[in-house]
């Protein structure tokens, strides 16, 4: 289960992997922190960035979507409502997780060593793993499925092999510094 969960989807996605990248920088640096004063300031100011270009990038996702032809076999009243409850759903697991981690906790946080006391396991990462993820993935498809739109659909499997990708490097990097949390308390007692 990821307690950092950062951005989304086809523009956005790919530009959280260089968010993760220099957010590994400052991990390793601490050059961002020295250069805000603060590791939180530093953390807000590349969520800040992350949130602006999610708001971009479901704008490219919507306008692609919008500008191409729908497809007559999701043209129906079942594919939307379908549509709708994949959007309810997606945003129940984006929000509580939001709410969960917190800001830092999910822009990026940890690579700040701005820590939890402990993993996130509470719902919804006691239901789901990576819930704001997948969550987003559902409300990707949701968004489409209500739009009839198969550049939509397209969209969400880039959207969804984006964040698998991401999970590579982020869930091995989240255990590991959780673990590392635990052992210096261990040692600490």
């Amino acid at each position: 289960m990821s307690s950092s969960a950062s951005g989304h989807d086809c523009c956005g996605g790919l530009a959280n992997i260089d968010f993760r990248k220099v957010a590994r920088w400052e991990q390793k640096t601490r050059k961002l922190s020295r250069a805000f004063g603060s590791p939180y300031l530093a953390c807000y100011s590349l969520g800040s960035s992350i949130l602006l270009l999610n708001v971009l990038r479901s704008h490219c996702f919507t306008q692609a979507m919008m500008s191409q032809p729908k497809m007559e076999g999701l043209d129906n009243h079942a594919t939307y409502f379908l549509g709708l409850a994949l959007l309810g759903g997606g945003i129940v697991f984006v929000l509580s997780s939001f709410f969960a981690l917190g800001f830092t906790g999910t822009f990026l946080g940890d690579y700040f060593g701005i820590l939890k006391e402990a993993r996130v396991t509470t719902f919804p990462f006691n239901v789901l793993d990576n819930p704001m993820y997948w969550g987003s993935t559902a409300n990707y498809l949701g968004w489409a499925l209500k739009h009839a739109s198969p550049t939509g659909l397209l969209l969400t499997v880039l959207v969804a092999l984006v964040y698998v990708v991401a999970l590579l490097y982020e869930e091995p990097f989240t255990a590991e510094i959780y673990r590392q949390k635990a052992t210096k308390l261990h040692k600490r007692s």
